[in-house]
């Protein structure tokens, strides 16, 4: 049976935009709260759909959401505003994925446009049997794709800090901050 790091390394590199993944959504009644404005856990579950699709067509298998960072609720949306949720690969490692999303709103003729939030989330690629698998690397093209590759190895270990899955002492890319002050 061949390793899976043999595997790994025999993936070729995706570019960032054969992954990206736009969805479209209008803010019905039973998505809000007695205020008027869309539910965070509706928003949230958008977010996870639109970022596990992103993740899946760049594993080209099945992903599972391992985490999502920080998201604060910036602006509002409404009863009846559109939302649009952009989605794209920042950064593969071993068997995982990091996505990012962007939320934007406007109304139904398209004004009041507005960026409302954005969030990264961390899927991670599983065989038939449910068991991770290495996933292709990531290949940034433009200078907003390298900044969020380069910075996406400091999310991990903040990541993994905050789950217990590393010490703060292991994070070699947040201590490099610090140290070349």
């Amino acid at each position: 049976m061949e390793d899976k790091d043999n595997i790994a390394s025999n993936l070729k590199p995706k570019k960032v935009q054969d992954s990206k993944t736009v969805m479209t959504e209008m803010v019905m009644p039973n998505d809000t709260n007695p205020m008027g404005n869309l539910m965070g856990g509706n928003l949230l579950r958008w977010m996870d759909i639109a970022c596990g699709i992103c993740a899946g067509k760049h594993c080209e298998t099945h992903v599972v959401t391992a985490s999502v960072d920080h998201v604060s609720f910036q602006k509002p949306i409404r009863l009846g505003d559109v939302v649009t949720l952009e989605a794209t690969v920042t950064r593969a490692f071993k068997t995982s994925v990091e996505i990012f999303v962007e939320v934007f709103a406007n109304d139904i003729k398209g004004g009041n446009s507005r960026r409302c939030n954005h969030a990264y989330y961390t899927f991670v690629g599983m065989d038939d049997a449910g068991q991770p698998i290495p996933v292709p690397p990531v290949l940034p093209l433009n200078e907003i794709e390298q900044q969020r590759f380069e910075s996406a190895s400091r999310r991990r270990e903040v990541r993994l800090i905050l789950s217990g899955r590393m010490k703060p002492e292991q994070a070699t890319e947040i201590r490099s901050l610090f140290t070349n002050l």
